[in-house]
Parts: C-alpha cells; structure tokens; sequence
C-alpha cells in the first residue's frame, strides 16, 4: 500500500528478473483495476517489442512514465506525476517473457492536506456566558483531527474548556474576561496541516434597559417633532386659504371707477344745488368762478379755445342739450356788480 498528497509524485515499483528459461519477447503492462467488478481493466502504459505505448489512458495523459526508458534492465517501475484524488485505485504490473509471467499488485491511495480552514465563535462573548470555538477544514482527506491552543496571555485554555478533536469544537462555559485573546485551530491528517485563527474579547454585560429606554424617548421625540412639523404646514396653508379668499371679497365690493361722463354731470348738479340756494353773501365766490372751467358731457374745451365774454352780460349755455334743466350764470361786470 502507498499513500501520498494530492500534487505530490509517487512511485509504482515493479522489478523482475529473466531466467534462462525465458526466451521469448518482453512485454510490460500496468493496468488500473477497477472497484467495480462489472467493469473491465484499463491499460495505463505498456513496453512491448521494444517500444513504449503511453497514451491508452486519457486520465493520465502526459502524467505517467517508466521509471527506467528501458524496462529490459529489470526494472518496469513507473512514476505518476501531479496526482489526483481521482487517482486512487488498484494498479498491477504485468511482466510476460514466454514462457514466464509474473504480476504484482499495488494499492494506491491519494490523500488530500486539509485546506481552507476556518475558525469561529458561536455564542455570546459576554461574561458569565457559554460559547464555543469551532474549527472546520473545507478540504481534507480523513481522518482530520484537530487542535486549539491559545496564543495570548497565559498561552493555556481555560480550566472550563472542553476539546473535541474529531469535531474541531472547543467549548467554554461561564466566560470571564481572562478567556479572552487569540485562539489558533491545527487541522491535520496524514499528509499535512492548516491552520486558522481567531480572537475572543469577553466583555461584560450591555445595559440592555438603558438601550431600550434610550430608543422609546428618541422615537417619542421624533413623533413629537413630526406632529409639530405637520401642524406648522397646515396651519400655514390654512392662513394662506384665508388670505385668498379675503383679497376675493374686497375686490368684488369695490365700485367700478366713474366715466368722464358721470363725473361732469355729477359736477353740474353740485352747481345746480348750489346755486339755488344763493344768497348775496356767497354769490361773490360764484361770480369770480370762470365758465369754461365747468366740465361738459359732450365737449371739453382746451385752455386757448375760451371764448372772452363780453363784460356786462353773459348768457347761460343750453343745458338742455345735457338733459338738464336751464339755470342762470351770474356773471360780474365792470363795475364790480353782480349780473
């Protein structure tokens, strides 16, 4: 039996010696004898009538050789390079040289080293708790065993600690802050090793009611906040509503702006109340008023169309055409009398 390591090279030995009996020609056949008995034998390499035939098995293609170049010498070893798991199996020699055969068998076991190791915690790295260290390899031929120790402060596990070397598991109970520190995992089997690490930090108990009483008053206060965030904006919207609607109702009350035509006619029946209740006192402030300053509904006068009336009589225009009544201007004469 030989075991090696998946990628490593191993030897297959197969030495003969010819009698003088044997005089025929030498064959050398290696074949892979299957664990199925169901399924026949696979010719790997073969020497035969002085030369060697390598290409029977597309498996090991370029991987296998004779040990010697030329197997006559006695020596029909071979070497089989860059090995697979897929390797393992049954191999046996044949030597024939009529009327001689001999044959010799050999298992072949390919180990795989273990690989891509990781460790770590499962449970609560606080004190007075449980946990435990695991270490796993994902590659590795059996049997994998495994080992921790510690690497930091006193270099030796727990009193409390319990190892399982078949598992990889490291388990402690009721931590305490010396637990703490760097762990490394060994795993091995009978071609190699690999190893990982990890590091405990026990810690004591967090406040867990002072957390949660933190989080109620920060989501109370963050509803506070919202509410008043959203009583803000409807009430800003609501006085705006209200502004809209009054600027509405003082543009509807107010009048429309009077036309030049009831602006003159409001003007001419100012005068005309006036005048009727002249007196002598105030007929003076009359007299002195010009005419052509009295707006018309039919025609405005520019500053140089005015006619200069005559000094002693000045006759009243036709209202009438106004649909007014007919009224008399006082007018003052030369003299200063009243007309």
């Amino acid at each position: 039996m030989v075991e090696k390591a998946q990628g490593e090279k191993v030897t297959l030995p197969c030495t003969f010696t010819v009698s003088q009996e044997d005089q025929g020609p030498l064959d050398v056949e290696w074949v892979l004898i299957p664990t199925d008995n169901q399924k026949k034998e696979q010719t790997i390499i073969m020497y035969s009538v002085d030369r060697i035939y390598n290409d029977y098995y597309e498996a090991m293609n370029g991987r296998v050789q004779f040990t010697n170049p030329d197997p006559r010498s006695g020596d029909g070893s071979i070497d089989i390079l860059n090995l697979k798991s897929a390797d393992t199996g049954t191999y046996q020699c044949r030597v024939k040289k009529a009327p001689g055969v001999e044959s010799q068998k050999i298992q072949l076991t390919v180990l795989v080293k273990p690989a891509r190791t990781k460790c770590y915690i499962e449970g609560s790295q606080e004190t007075g708790r449980d946990l435990t260290l695991k270490c796993v390899s994902q590659e590795g031929s059996p049997l994998l065993s495994y080992n921790w120790r510690k690497l930091t402060g006193t270099e030796e596990l727990p009193a409390t600690s319990l190892l399982n070397k078949d598992t990889g598991e490291l388990s402690m109970k009721n931590v305490s802050e010396d637990y703490s520190g760097t762990y490394n995992c060994v795993a091995a089997n009978r071609v190699g090793t690999d190893d990982c690490f990890v590091v405990l930090n026990v810690t004591p108990p967090i406040n867990t009611a002072g957390t949660i009483a933190g989080a109620v008053i920060g989501t109370l206060l963050g509803l506070f906040l919202l509410a008043f965030l959203v009583f803000c904006c409807c009430k800003k919207r609501k006085e705006k509503k209200y502004e809209k609607e009054v600027h509405h109702d003082i543009r509807e009350d107010v009048p429309p702006p009077k036309s030049r035509t009831s602006t003159a006619r409001s003007y001419i029946g100012s005068n005309r109340s006036s005048l009727g209740s002249m007196s002598p006192s105030n007929m003076e402030g009359y007299a002195k008023t010009p005419y052509n300053q009295v707006p018309s509904e039919d025609f405005e006068r520019s500053p140089g169309q005015n006619p200069n009336f005559p000094p002693s009589k000045v006759a009243a225009p036709n209202l009438s055409r106004m649909g007014a009544v007919p009224v008399m201007i006082p007018a003052q004469s030369k003299d200063g009398s009243i007309v």
